[in-house]
């Protein structure tokens, strides 16, 4: 019996995967528990629609990534630290404090998980800093760190 699965099933399927399971199985086991629903062609038309939805959501989202990622490369980020006499910085620049500055100063909103810094910035000056603003999308940003 073809049945389509609404979540994942380990050893089974992922979500919304066709899959061929027996009978007993389907009817005894995967229904009751509303881990899937029988492959006709009302729940596979709803299935296409749902995919075909999630693609053009994606299509919009990469489009609107590609689009703030050439604003990016224009920005130089200001951030202002508290130094001592020799330029060292008191503390560090971290991923959290670059997102907060995007969306303050250029009402970019990012995740400080997708600012990609292996390690805090700890000097003055400019740094260039990756973010990753969707799957396949990378945008360079100027950080420039300004001593109080």
């Amino acid at each position: 019996m073809k049945v389509i699965l609404k979540q994942d099933i380990k050893g089974v399927g992922k979500k919304d995967q066709i899959i061929n399971a027996a009978d007993g199985y389907a009817r005894n086991y995967l229904f009751p528990k509303n881990l899937a629903v029988p492959a006709d062609t009302g729940n596979m038309n709803n299935l296409k629609a749902k995919n075909e939805s999630v693609a053009f959501r994606k299509g919009v989202d990469f489009k609107e990534a590609q689009e703030i990622a050439e604003k990016m490369k224009k920005i130089t980020v200001k951030i202002p630290v508290k130094a001592g006499d020799n330029g060292k910085l008191f503390g560090g620049v971290t991923a959290k404090e670059i997102a907060e500055t995007l969306k303050k100063d250029f009402n970019i909103d990012v995740d400080k998980k997708k600012v990609l810094l292996t390690e805090t910035i700890k000097v003055a000056g400019c740094t260039k800093v990756d973010i990753k603003l969707n799957e396949g999308v990378m945008a360079t940003v100027q950080v420039m760190v300004v001593p109080k």
